[in-house]
């Protein structure tokens, strides 16, 4: 059985809402209406999603992200009334997975959701437990990767574009293709956003980050380290 979904939202009815929703879809969900109980639900119990507001009481959504993203790897979805693109591009860099602005369908964010733990679930046809190229090594049941044996931790989208490369290492893989498997739907916003979850996987990667070769006006190719 999948571990609850938490949602963190300071607005009672928008947070009823979206709880009604989810649990609809046959998910369980937990509650918190500001940051200090946010964080205790995260330290208290095991987690498949988290859905996060910007605004919120005693911390705000960035303080929340960033102190799960030192310990945790589980999906962060962003909720924000603000739509300044460098509000999103902080939330990408903190080591959320989506952003939404408000107001939005809550069918939508629901959809993202699912797409989100689909990934999460599924498994990859590759032959074995492990994919290795290039000092990077990918353990798919747990979802885990290891950079000359020590292991990275990955955000959810970081994971899922490092293992998009690796699964077709030397082949080219524009954007498009980019955005479309790892998130699932056509725009997610201007070419920052992708760099954005790209500069962040480079940095994890350290030394190994040259596997990744940027392909002017076209996408990225994983390529082993000579």
């Amino acid at each position: 059985m999948i571990s609850p979904i938490l949602i963190i939202e300071d607005e009672d009815i928008l947070r009823e809402i979206l709880k009604d929703y989810f649990l609809n879809a046959g998910y369980s969900v937990l509650e918190a209406k500001d940051g200090e109980a946010a964080l205790k639900v995260f330290q208290e119990n095991e987690l498949s999603l988290i859905i996060l507001d910007i605004m919120l009481p005693k911390l705000d959504g960035w303080t929340i992200c960033r102190r799960i993203r030192k310990t945790s790897n589980i999906p962060i979805i962003m909720l924000t009334a603000r739509t300044d693109e460098d509000d999103t591009l902080l939330g990408f860099e903190l080591g959320a997975d989506d952003y939404v602005t408000k107001p939005y369908n809550p069918l939508v964010l629901l959809a993202r959701a699912k797409r989100l733990l689909h990934q999460r679930e599924q498994k990859n046809d590759v032959v074995g437990d492990y994919l290795e190229s290039g000092g990077i090594k990918i353990h798919i049941p747990s979802r885990t990767v290891q950079v000359n044996n020590e292991e990275s931790s990955l955000t959810h989208t970081e994971y899922e574009m490092l293992l998009y490369l690796m699964e077709n290492k030397g082949i080219v893989i524009t954007r498009d293709q980019l955005i479309t498997k790892v998130w699932g739907y056509e725009h997610i916003g201007d070419d920052r956003t992708i760099n954005s979850h790209m500069r962040n996987l480079r940095n994890k990667l350290g030394d190994h980050s040259t596997c990744i070769k940027t392909i002017v006006r076209t996408g990225y190719k994983f390529e082993d380290i000579r």
